[in-house]
């Protein structure tokens, strides 16, 4: 492991250290805030027990699939935008200000398109996260050198081919920078989701757990979700900098 990743696990623990030093010594009430190894003893029973499986299994499958959807649904739409110069002067003041919509109010109309079930929270998260990997994609393409598409005519090669061995490669940090945002923000929606709209799903047993006063409960499943998010995470980084070491070479 490298001096960085120690130096943040370090402050990750030393966090969590103070957090259980204010909670144990009552600074912090039990009402309010519980330490974080009560948070990891209920997090084991809650798994033990199997109570919440069918509600784990369906919010990650929804990420996940989310997060697939927005990952090819936001490629293929930065490329066509991409290739349309007009098309992108007209839409990109459009992106800039996109995320000051706020996406939660389709629900409603989800559920009339979609139904009720998993589909409405997952095209909110894909709503949510899809700008995200379009303007990745855009960054991506922009960036790619003119030399390296030079070379490509200069071999004649065709262009589906120049796209999959040179373009794509090329701007394979950027995407992979998409895919990242694509994640995050699909965690966020779905989650949110479930918290504000669903009767289903982690969202959901943390806003239960919390209007009856659940707070061992309540802090148990928010810790879930936070190591699965720095999970995903840490994961997505550790081949973001290998795509990042590669490009350097």
């Amino acid at each position: 492991m490298k001096r960085e990743a120690w130096i943040r696990l370090l402050i990750v623990a030393l966090f969590a250290a103070a957090i259980e030093l204010l909670c144990r010594t009552k600074i912090i009430p039990a009402t309010v805030l519980i330490p974080p190894s009560d948070m990891a003893v209920a997090l084991v029973a809650i798994l033990r027990s199997g109570e919440l499986n069918a509600d784990i299994v369906s919010t990650f499958s929804n990420i996940l699939i989310a997060a697939v959807i927005v990952a090819v649904l936001g490629f293929a739409v930065g490329v066509v935008i991409h290739a349309m110069p007009s098309l992108r002067a007209a839409v990109e003041p459009l992106l800039a200000s996109y995320y000051a919509v706020p996406t939660f109010m389709f629900y409603p109309v989800f559920i009339v398109l979609l139904g009720v079930g998993s589909a409405p929270i997952i095209a909110i998260a894909v709503l949510l996260a899809v700008v995200a990997m379009i303007t990745a994609t855009l960054d991506g393409l922009d960036r790619i050198p003119n030399v390296l598409r030079k070379t490509a005519r200069m071999y004649q090669l065709s262009r589906l081919r120049t796209s999959l061995l040179i373009e794509l490669p090329a701007a394979s940090p950027y995407l992979f920078t998409g895919v990242k945002l694509a994640v995050a923000y699909s965690f966020i929606g779905v989650i949110a989701s479930e918290f504000i709209l669903s009767g289903s799903g982690l969202g959901y047993a943390i806003a239960y757990a919390y209007n009856n006063f659940e707070n061992r409960k309540m802090y148990a499943l928010m810790l879930l979700v936070l190591l699965a998010a720095t999970a995903v995470n840490s994961l997505l980084n550790a081949i973001d900098v290998r795509l990042q070491a590669r490009q350097l070479r």
